[in-house]
């Protein structure tokens, strides 16, 4: 042993540190004066370093492989969101979505009802845990905003910056199958409207008309940085209106169906709801449908970012079940981050008035997966 320590002080860097049990002596890489008590703390260091790194390896391996991957993904148990300690209840038809309406940096739940108004619920909670109370009618020209009910759905409200002034407006599908824009007189943080007009489509140019029960949205749907339109209808076709102008003065091409391989994509029992969101994480939108029975259909896309062509429908689903609302709910989602974690959950509106949520969760084999992953990092060689 002696012989050790001379060799190591010729170098006078490699140091045997007391620190472990006799005859078995630990090699650092200290200097040779080095007390027992400062080898300790640097060993207490580089011990940190390596936890750090370690956790630091594990979040970047949850939040990019397996937050937003569809095939790991299922959704949790149903929740129905409460204001004022009550379910909210709209009276029929709900159509949710997740914005944060007055600027506040928390968002807010704009829902559409079955009167063809809109209302918002403000967010007094927290990012983590939304919370809400009362709720106002949004106003257009004096009064309360409100389109033409048909049927199943009276508005379709989705907030959208429609002239690029940095002022939310309001597009809102209605159940004649009219798409009408509400253009922000007021500022970002108080919205106020005008009384709205059709948009138009084709040459020569016409009101956008989807033939019942417009879901519509505003999504670049061929990557080209102007916002197209996007709208489901009674049939079960999903249309899409293609801007050719800009996001200051947008012009729509006429309306061309989506497509399932090499046909029109028709969504079954009709009633087509949709919404977008890159579920397999490959840098291209996926399609999700709402329809007449309450399901959740993803249509993933199997073409290119510019020219979305998709594959044939999988049912999403909740702790391992397919979700389907009961009876014929008509089931309008909308995807959100809720509560402010790496997963997407999803609002979704029904018949019965309510705004229901499915949080985004990890399947069991991928928490799993993460368990052996973390005994992989944290596991320490014992002698």
């Amino acid at each position: 042993m002696s012989s050790r320590k001379n060799s190591s002080r010729k170098s006078g860097f490699v140091s045997f540190c007391p620190i472990s049990s006799p005859g078995s002596p630990a090699l650092l890489l200290f200097p040779i004066n080095t007390t027992k008590k400062a080898c300790y703390l640097q060993l207490n260091l580089i011990f940190i370093i390596m936890i750090f790194m370690k956790t630091f390896i594990l979040f970047f391996f949850v939040i990019f492989s397996s937050a937003h991957l569809f095939a790991l993904m299922d959704f949790g148990a149903e929740e129905i969101i409460k204001a004022a300690g009550s379910d909210i209840d709209v009276g029929a038809f709900s159509v949710p979505s997740f914005f944060d309406w007055n600027n506040d940096s928390l968002d807010d739940l704009i829902i559409g009802d079955s009167s063809g108004k809109v209302r918002v619920f403000l967010n007094n909670g927290t990012i983590n845990q939304p919370a809400f109370s009362n709720s106002f009618f949004v106003q257009a020209n004096g009064s309360d905003l409100q389109v033409s009910r048909s049927g199943c759905l009276g508005s379709f409200p989705r907030v959208v910056y429609w002239d690029d002034d940095a002022k939310k407006d309001l597009l809102v599908g209605d159940g004649v199958g009219y798409i009408t824009i509400f253009i922000n007189t007021g500022s970002d943080t108080n919205p106020v409207f005008d009384a709205g007009t059709y948009v138009q489509a084709g040459s020569p140019v016409s009101d956008i008309y989807v033939s019942g029960r417009a879901t519509s949205s505003s999504v670049d749907w061929n990557d080209d940085g102007t916002n197209d339109i996007i709208s489901g209808q009674m049939a079960g076709k999903v249309l899409v209106f293609i801007n050719q102008g800009s996001n200051t003065n947008p012009v729509f091409q006429a309306g061309t169906n989506a497509r399932l391989g090499g046909s029109d994509l028709s969504v079954p029992s009709n009633r087509s709801s949709p919404d977008f969101y890159d579920f397999d994480n490959d840098g291209k939108k996926d399609l999700i449908c709402g329809n007449t029975d309450g399901n959740l259909l993803f249509y993933k896309n199997t073409n290119t970012v510019e020219s979305p062509v998709f594959s044939n429908y999988v049912a999403l689903t909740s702790l391992g079940v397919p979700i389907d609302l009961p009876n014929e709910p008509r089931s309008r989602p909308s995807f959100c981050d809720w509560n402010n974690d790496p997963f997407i959950d999803v609002l979704i509106g029904a018949q019965d008035g309510n705004v229901h949520l499915f949080p985004g969760t990890p399947e069991p084999s991928v928490i799993l997966a993460l368990f052996f992953l973390l005994i992989f990092f944290t596991g320490r060689k014992r002698s």
